[in-house]
């Protein structure tokens, strides 16, 4: 029998069911936002000519915010109260892409890891996205 630390990557299984290859890998937003005036979109145009980069309007925060409340809404616990109250107070959407992590922490110990992977989901749709790595690339 060999080690565990000598099995190749691909010999090894996945816990996710096979689907891991095809998991969706989301990124932070950016720290420079959309313009919403026509001279501030010259200006970025100017200034940083890739407006794609950028992350949404300010005025999608209370919307995402009001999503990732209610992700935690049905879970009653001393760890989810604290995670309302740090939604609640976030800025930008860049804070709440970071407390994607205790989301997930706070649903799984509530519920389940299925019911936390299938929560955090329907909150990717708020962050930019690439495409999963190929099976043929090397890491």
């Amino acid at each position: 029998m060999r080690p565990l630390a000598l099995l190749s990557r691909h010999a090894r299984r996945s816990t996710l069911g096979g689907a891991s290859s095809l998991r969706m890998q989301v990124r932070p937003p950016s720290l420079c936002h959309a313009p919403s005036t026509p001279w501030q979109r010259v200006l970025f145009w100017l200034l940083a000519p890739a407006p794609h980069e950028a992350a949404p309007p300010l005025s999608r925060l209370p919307s995402v915010r009001t999503d990732f409340l209610a992700t935690v809404a049905d879970i009653d616990s001393d760890a989810a109260d604290a995670l309302r109250r740090r939604i609640a107070g976030s800025t930008s959407l860049r804070e709440l892409w970071h407390l994607r992590s205790e989301v997930y922490r706070v649903i799984g110990l509530a519920r389940d890891q299925a019911e936390a992977d299938r929560r955090l989901l329907m909150l990717a749709r708020h962050f930019p996205t690439r495409a999963p790595r190929s099976q043929f690339a090397p890491l």
